[in-house]
């Protein structure tokens, strides 16, 4: 590569494509020239409609609105997960997005609540945490003295559109069409331009893969490989179809498991994105079909559209010149939000380590190992959701309750188990507060745990906890509503 702008061709639009060439542009300006390829007649999965808070982060790094983009994608918040007869049927819990106050050097929020509640004076885990209980009683604001941790619920087509924007008007040149052939460098094998049907020819620098799961470049070209992982993650189709709205809006999304898999409800300004996940080992995609469309609550806007995909990831995500994102890279199940995520902070591991000289195997090495870091930690904790149930109903759920898991998910679990003991890595996506709210809402029970409590002078504990307890839910009175704070903030033109 010389001093000239490195040419850039972004492969696909849709959210991953967008986020992509707008990150690169905006970032980089006048170091890079980038191109997109996509075309109107190829359409995108475009059901990733819920993110988690790194969006905002990711968001503050572009200079994004918040604002702008609230009323411009139809977003509502999101505060966490509500995950519903996933440990046995009738269960129910938040994965809430807050951090407990409660915690020391030695011992974590949890090691305290479970000597509470050993005690007889700890409430449930919830009543710990201003988001659970938030999202629990509809409420919602920005700022204040402890501002609420928050992600979104969003339209992903007219976030594509958004983007687009804001990186035409960086920059981005969009280029319609089919891509007809991938030409190859004859020595090195990099790709070296994409020949679009009606003869137009793109040459480029770095390519990035956002053509879905086809991964056309990354694997229908360079041939790179896919890493199963579907023995942990046994589903393998969905089925999205938009509704009505039938009422306000509530700042969390519902995961709600059934005999097959788990079904989806992300609430949006002007509609309500729905969707049921499942095992066609376990379950007819008729009879999917017609349990989703019974069990939604409003009228359907649209035929649910069917997706089949395979869990796993390719074997590299940078293969020569050519980087791959989003369904292109590798597919975790949408069960925690990660797919929005995993754009971003690929898109933000690029800028970081941009081949400004040359592609160098260093620099795709690192990049994949990192990349090969996260997305595995993201893979275990989706798989814990699965592992740790206790329903007998079905031959899915039996199946996913006796399944042999990743070693590094089953010390996980066992730590937890016999210690009480979460942790995170300086890479994980998830915090010990998700894996604890996971653990413990699956029915994980710890056998002991830290005895730091023990030293606190007597009642002191319990009145700690009562004083949390209460400060939660008195911060939460006094929160508006979620459709107060949207009609006040971010309503969306009509």
């Amino acid at each position: 590569m010389s001093d000239n702008p490195i040419r850039v061709v972004v492969a696909g639009g849709g959210t991953a494509g967008w986020i992509a060439a707008t990150a690169i542009a905006r970032m980089l300006g006048q170091l890079v020239q980038v191109t997109l390829v996509e075309s109107e007649a190829i359409g995108t999965v475009g059901v990733g409609e819920a993110t988690i808070p790194t969006a905002r982060t990711f968001h503050e790094f572009l200079k994004i609105d918040e604002q702008s983009f609230l009323k411009a994608t139809q977003a509502t918040i999101k505060l966490g997960i509500a995950f519903e007869n996933w440990a046995r049927v009738g269960d129910r819990y938040i994965h809430s997005f807050g951090s407990a106050p409660l915690s020391t050097w030695m011992a974590d929020f949890q090691h305290f609540w479970l000597q509470g509640r050993a005690e007889g004076h700890a409430g449930p885990l919830g009543d710990y945490y201003p988001e659970y209980k938030a999202a629990e009683a509809g409420r919602f604001t920005r700022g204040g003295e402890a501002p609420l941790n928050y992600a979104y619920h969003l339209d992903a087509g007219l976030y594509a559109k958004f983007l687009r924007r804001i990186g035409e008007n960086d920059g981005v040149k969009r280029v319609e069409g089919k891509i007809a052939r991938v030409e190859q460098n004859a020595e090195t094998g990099d790709i070296a331009a994409l020949h679009l049907e009606g003869d137009i020819c793109i040459e480029g620098d770095l390519f990035i893969d956002c053509t879905g799961f086809r991964g056309l470049l990354i694997e229908e070209t360079l041939k790179t490989g896919y890493e199963d992982w579907s023995r942990w993650l046994p589903t393998n189709a969905a089925l999205a179809v938009q509704t009505e709205a039938v009422a306000e809006p509530i700042p969390y999304t519902r995961s709600i498991a059934h005999e097959a898999g788990w079904q989806w409800r992300i609430p949006l300004q002007h509609r309500v994105g729905n969707g049921i996940v499942f095992s066609t080992d376990h379950m007819e995609v008729d009879a999917a079909r017609e349990k989703l469309l019974s069990t939604v609550e409003g009228k359907p806007l649209i035929e649910p559209r069917l997706i089949r995909y395979k869990a796993g990831k390719r074997r590299q995500m940078w293969v020569k010149n050519c980087l791959s994102l989003g369904l292109s890279s590798g597919f975790v199940e949408p069960l925690e939000s990660t797919s929005i995520h995993l754009f971003m902070i690929g898109v933000t591991r690029l800028l970081q380590q941009f081949p400004f000289g040359g592609i160098t195997p260093e620099v795709r090495e690192r990049y994949n190992r990192m990349a090969d870091n996260e997305l595995i930690r993201v893979r275990d904790f989706i798989i814990l959701h699965y592992k740790l149930t206790e329903r007998d109903d079905s031959p899915f759920w039996r199946y996913c309750r006796d399944m042999s898991i990743p070693e590094s998910l089953a010390e996980r679990i066992a730590l937890f188990r016999e210690t009480a003991q979460a942790w995170q890595a300086p890479d994980d996506l998830f915090r010990v507060d998700s894996w604890l709210q996971v653990m413990i809402g699956q029915r994980l029970e710890p056998k002991s745990w830290h005895k730091q409590a023990l030293l606190m002078s007597p009642g002191r504990l319990q009145q700690t906890l009562a004083t949390m307890r209460e400060r939660v839910a008195a911060t939460v009175a006094g929160l508006p509503t979620h459709q107060q704070f949207i009609d006040s903030y971010c309503r969306a033109d009509a």
